[in-house]
């Protein structure tokens, strides 16, 4: 095992942080795996431990077959803000910015760098794009603050893997996977081994998230010159590890073994594995989920449990406002899997409550939310 620690620039005074990534194996192929980008998001954190540790061992005992970069700790900035007591892991204080929006598009510049020189060897393409991003990456200017720099960062140790893992959680969820959909089925084996509970598929959500921005630049690149033999090399996904509290023992010791099943599934890891179950959740587009918002403020009352299948009708929960004796039910208006439901039990409009993934498409747009 190799550790690598990227010192981050524009500390304050008297401090620094560092971005620490742990280099396992050897080989052409390689996996890229990152915990908690949203800082407060801790269940893959846990997972990233386990991994580590397993890893080390299958390291000693030669079974690995490529190289897989791990990085437990994607984001020191955010793991330091705490305010009077609460943990703010999702934004960037000094800025506002999330942390996990607004990383550097790839497609264009490598586009404009090789084009002319893409043929019909898909390797030879694939060494080649691979190359540029690289490149492009190291001749940006100096990073103007420690977000953009951070970013840079974790997109240069993943932009030339074969398989790049974003481990995140939602407030009160089950598990669940963003894929572009011509990678679903690739995916399945892994959504089976975790019992997710749905696939949330799309080929851009909007604000150039970690994942996409591993994943989508080859989509672009293969439409961009289709006589060109350029496949998606990068199976890119960010993977919701559940709850923001699932970081019991079992939990992530769970989560560690099915990625790793998985990555021996994909020939990255030797020995016997079990195989991934034949049971699998549903991969639905994700143009079909569907936001809940409170009609008011209010105290909230939920009635369904994240994981659980509802129908379009079906009450989800009930906003109470005791001042002025308000009680309003809100209701699916789809069908689907109820994938999570907020923390916060006082809410106020414009704060979604509750997301439901259909079957049927009907957004546009920017999809993610902030």
């Amino acid at each position: 095992m190799q550790r690598i620690d990227h010192l981050l620039p524009w500390s304050s005074l008297g401090t620094e942080r560092s971005l620490s990534v742990f280099r396992y194996g050897a080989g052409e192929r390689k996996v890229y795996i990152q915990a908690s980008l949203h800082a407060d998001e801790l269940p893959g954190m846990r997972t990233a431990w386990e991994l580590k540790k397993r890893l080390a061992d299958l390291e000693s005992q030669g079974l690995l077959k490529g190289v897989i970069e791990l990085v437990p700790v994607a984001n020191p900035i955010g793991l330091d803000q705490h305010v009077q007591g609460s943990h703010l892991g999702r934004f960037e204080l000094a800025s506002g910015k999330n942390f996990n929006r607004g990383f550097h598009e790839l497609a264009t510049p490598v586009a404009a760098a090789i084009g002319e020189r893409l043929g019909n060897d898909g390797k030879a393409n694939v060494a080649l794009i691979r190359q540029a991003m690289r490149d492009e990456l190291d001749g940006l200017p100096a990073a103007a603050n420690q977000l953009e720099a951070m970013h840079r960062l974790l997109l240069r140790h993943a932009c030339d893997a074969d398989i790049t893992l974003d481990l995140h959680c939602d407030f009160d969820a089950a598990i669940h996977i963003y894929a572009l959909p011509q990678q679903w089925p690739l995916w399945k084996p892994l959504a089976a081994r975790l019992k997710a509970g749905v696939g949330l598929l799309t080929e851009d959500s909007g604000g150039s998230s970690f994942d996409e921005s591993c994943s989508l630049p080859w989509l672009r690149l293969s439409r961009a010159f289709p006589e060109a033999e350029i496949p998606l090399a990068c199976l890119a996904t960010t993977l919701e590890l559940g709850s923001m509290g699932d970081t019991r023992v079992d939990q992530g010791q769970a989560n560690a073994e099915a990625i790793l099943g998985f990555l021996a599934e994909n020939g990255f890891i030797d020995g016997q594995w079990p195989a991934a179950p034949t049971e699998c959740c549903e991969g639905m587009p994700f143009e079909g989920t569907q936001y809940l918002f409170p009609p008011h403020a209010g105290v909230v009352s939920f009635l369904r449990e994240a994981g659980e299948w509802v129908e379009k009708g079906d009450a989800l929960y009930e906003v109470v406002d005791p001042l002025n004796d308000r009680a309003t039910t809100v209701c699916a208006g789809v069908s689907g899997v109820l994938f999570a439901i907020d923390r916060g039990r006082y809410t106020q409009p414009g704060l979604w409550l509750a997301k439901v993934a259909g079957r049927e498409p009907f957004r546009t747009g920017k999809l993610i939310n902030d």
